[in-house]
């Protein structure tokens, strides 16, 4: 992994215990650390290669912290990222209750344009679901980000919300060109990608 290579910059963002550090620790390193269950402090960030359509790209993923306390700093990591993903647990719905605030927060320090996504994670706890699926699909709707639900402990749909996040950054020519990221005129539109569509993706993540 080169210095020179492109690099792209990806917040995870929600309520603390949402997932947010079991999703990056099993996307990057393949792990799901049952004792590692301590919130972030601040915030904490992992670099990955990934390869989208044949050429090399720098992976900085930004865990951060959902309490209350750490927001003024961790709000200056928002600014050149190319991309948002936010995550709730499918199983705690003051969690998904609070993702307008987290929606509203991306908005409000995020580029114009930065592409989003909505994860509702910890689906494996089938027997303690409080958020039905179809309120993450409408909610992700309302936001213009793609949604995907997932497991950490089971591995369950992990890459899939960066890859089409990965993808959709380097297919919006703004949010690549260190000139034109975070002029604030306009946004992308975003539609949700077909299954065919992630299958044929060009991001080796």
């Amino acid at each position: 992994m080169s210095s020179q290579d492109p690099t792209i910059k990806l917040l995870l963002i929600g309520p603390s215990n949402s997932g947010k550090t079991a999703l990056l620790l099993r996307y990057v390193d393949d792990i799901f650390d049952t004792d590692n269950a301590t919130a972030t402090i601040g915030v904490d960030f992992k670099v990955k290669k990934v390869s989208v359509k044949g050429k090399p790209h720098r992976l900085l993923l930004f865990d951060t912290a959902g309490q209350e306390r750490f927001r003024t700093l961790t709000s200056s990591y928002y600014r050149n990222a190319q991309g948002v993903i936010l995550v709730y647990d499918v199983s705690n719905r003051e969690s998904f209750l609070s993702m307008g605030h987290w929606f509203g927060e991306a908005e409000t320090y995020a580029s114009p344009g930065v592409i989003k996504c909505l994860v509702g994670s910890k689906i494996d706890r089938v027997g303690s679901r409080t958020v039905k699926r179809e309120e993450g699909e409408a909610l992700a709707k309302k936001y213009g980000a793609t949604f995907y639900e997932c497991s950490s402990k089971t591995r369950q749909n992990i890459r899939e919300p960066f890859v089409t996040t990965v993808d959709r950054i380097v297919d919006t020519p703004q949010l690549m060109d260190p000139a034109l990221l975070g002029r604030r005129d306009g946004t992308v539109a975003l539609r949700p990608r077909t299954d065919e569509e992630i299958a044929n993706s060009g991001c080796s993540c």
